[in-house]
Parts: structure tokens; sequence; C-alpha cells
């Protein structure tokens, strides 16, 4: 397989900058062995059966984008700069993080990012840098919260830049368990009208995590797709939740992880018999066409950018040619493509 196989044309208006509002009324295209429809996100509990179980991704983002200023002796006096960080990933004293511009930084200066935090560069390399944080533990939390904004991805960022609304809006209404980089999108479209409708309906909840890296976003750069190698990122599956899997999946009814985070979750933590073990690791799986699903009946996500990795995983769940007309569809009917855009469930 090429990358060249999972490249499409979009037109730039069908980006969403904004989700819908409600959550629950974006669209959903509904993706089934007999066809295509054309639905909304709040008619799930409609579309599911009663004993679906829905794997949900508990994952909260922290507003890992941050503006600061370093300060440099010259010979003219002190030498201000702007300095654009993105957090990427806790690391061994420190955070590991990108910055703009990285090249007129130096290791030992300090950044500082407004009265409540500063870091200092341990180290630069491999295109990015380690911050060292004045502040830690939940005076750390504390300190983001006020200084930090949401990383909204890159073809979001590149039309506008974040803002208050985006810290709601770029957030599930489950959100637990801080230390993403970026939103498990699927998740977005939930709310609490929706949750109720869904329990009342029958349908089953999990929740699992997975961190979402900023490694999501990053482009696919070799032709033959076989060769590229995932980011690595921390997930768990819990005893309880893989009991709850283990029991729909005995008990014959369907589990359909919320989003491509989830799914991969689940496929790390399972067997090649499909049962799912408890899991607390990074995963680096990578889901294209031939890949044998172990435990996901379907799954609810958004759409994806052209040559990407979910693109291939969707592709693997549906096949190739059923991908290809589903964005087709989509385009046509000027769905809304990306993070705040629009949804599919995808039920093979």
């Amino acid at each position: 397989m090429k990358l060249s196989d999972f490249d499409f044309d979009l037109p730039e208006e069908l980006i969403a900058t904004r989700p819908a509002r409600p959550r629950s009324s974006a669209r959903l295209l509904l993706a089934e062995a007999d066809g295509i429809a054309d639905r909304h996100v709040h008619d799930l509990p409609q579309i599911l059966r009663p004993g679906d179980l829905l794997v949900l991704n508990d994952t909260k983002v922290i507003p890992a984008r941050l503006t600061g200023t370093r300060t440099r002796q010259t010979g003219q006096g002190d030498a201000v700069a702007k300095i654009e960080v993105t957090l990427l990933e806790p690391a061994a004293d420190g955070w590991q993080a990108l910055a703009k511009p990285l090249r007129k930084l130096r290791e030992g200066e300090v950044i500082r990012f407004g009265e409540a935090l500063s870091a200092e560069i341990v180290e630069i390399a491999d295109g990015g840098l380690r911050l060292r944080f004045d502040a830690e533990g939940d005076a750390f939390d504390a300190a983001l919260t006020e200084v930090g904004a949401m990383p909204l991805p890159p073809y979001i960022a590149s039309l506008r830049p974040p803002d208050e609304q985006d810290r709601q809006d770029y957030q599930t209404v489950w959100a637990h368990r801080q230390g993403a980089v970026a939103a498990p999108t699927a998740s977005l479209h939930f709310d609490a009208p929706l949750l109720e409708a869904l329990e009342a309906r029958g349908i089953e909840f999990v929740h699992v995590t997975l961190h979402v890296g900023a490694g999501t976003f990053l482009p696919v750069k070799v032709e033959d797709v076989a060769t590229h190698k995932m980011h690595a990122e921390w997930g768990e599956v819990s005893e309880a939740a893989a009991a709850s899997i283990n029991a729909a999946k005995k008990q014959g009814r369907r589990v359909i992880p919320v989003g491509t985070t989830a799914l991969r979750l689940i496929e790390s933590a399972a067997t090649e018999e499909g049962r799912v073990r408890p899991f607390a690791a990074t995963t680096e799986i990578f889901i294209y066409p031939g890949y044998h699903f172990r435990v996901s009946d379907g799954l609810m996500t958004n759409f994806h950018l052209p040559k990407s990795t979910l693109l291939m995983l969707v592709s693997a769940l549906m096949g190739m040619d059923k991908i290809q007309r589903i964005y087709s569809h989509a385009v046509t009917r000027e769905y809304r493509f990306f993070s705040y855009g629009d949804a599919s469930l995808l039920l093979p």
C-alpha cells in the first residue's frame, strides 16, 4: 500500500473551526454493511442497540500552549524575545516541548510565562527541548491553567487562535485524568442529555484512558505505508474496564469505541483471541488495512486528514473501497471535517 492510496481532495471550507452547538446536534454519517445514511449524533439512542458497550476515553486535555519571554544580556543591554511553547509529554526532570523560534534558544536560559510560571531550558535536542518548571504537582496544574491555552490542532490554529471558549469546547464532558495535549475528538459530540438518553435506552459505558499526544498530528512521510513508525502514547485499561469489555464480548454484545484513541488502546490490550487484559503502558500500535480487529465491533469517529494514520485505521475497519465512498459522500454532502467537525458511526 502506498501513501497516495489514502489521499483525497478536501475543500478548505469544510474544515470546522468551531463545534456544533449543542454538541449532539452535529451531523452523523451512519455507515453499515448495507449502505450510508445521513443522521445526527442525537439519533444515537435510536441507532444503537440495548446492551451495546461504548468505550470512552476519559483523558483530560491540559492547556499546553504557552507564550513566554526570555531575556538575554547583550552588549546593548537586555534583549527580550517572545517564545511560543507547546508541551508534548512529561519527561525525566521536566517536560518535552516544542518551541518557536527554537534556533535562538540556549540551554540554561529561563523562559517566563507570566508571574505564575517559568521554566529553565535543560536540553535542546531532536528538534525540541526539555523544560524544568519552577512549580510541580497541584501548583504546576494551577499555574498552567492560569497562563496556558488549549492546544488546538494545526489545521485549526492556522485559521484562528485559541480562545477562552476552547477551554470548554476542546474538552469532553467526562474528562477526568489530566495528561493529553490533544482531545479525543469523537467524544466532543456527547453532552449530558445524550448520555442520559443512551443510558435510558440500555446502552452501557466503560471508561479507559489514552493520553493523546501531539504526534497524532504528525504527517506520514514514507510512501510505503507499512514502514511508518507510530508515536508512543500512554494508556490504561483498568481491571474493571477489561472485565466489562470481556463480559460484553462473551454475551455477544457489541463493543464500540468512541474515537480512534479508545480503539487503539483496547486493541493494544487484547490478546490474539480477543480477550482484553488490564493494561498500563505506552502503545505504538499502527492499524492499517490488513489488520485483524480483536475486540472492536465498530467505531464512532470524526472525519480524518488525507494521508493520515487515522484514515488508514478506518480503512482497515471498513475496507478501502468503502471508506473512499464514505468520504466522497461526506465531501459531497458538505460534512464538517476534523476535530471540531461532524462524526461518523462505522459498523462493518
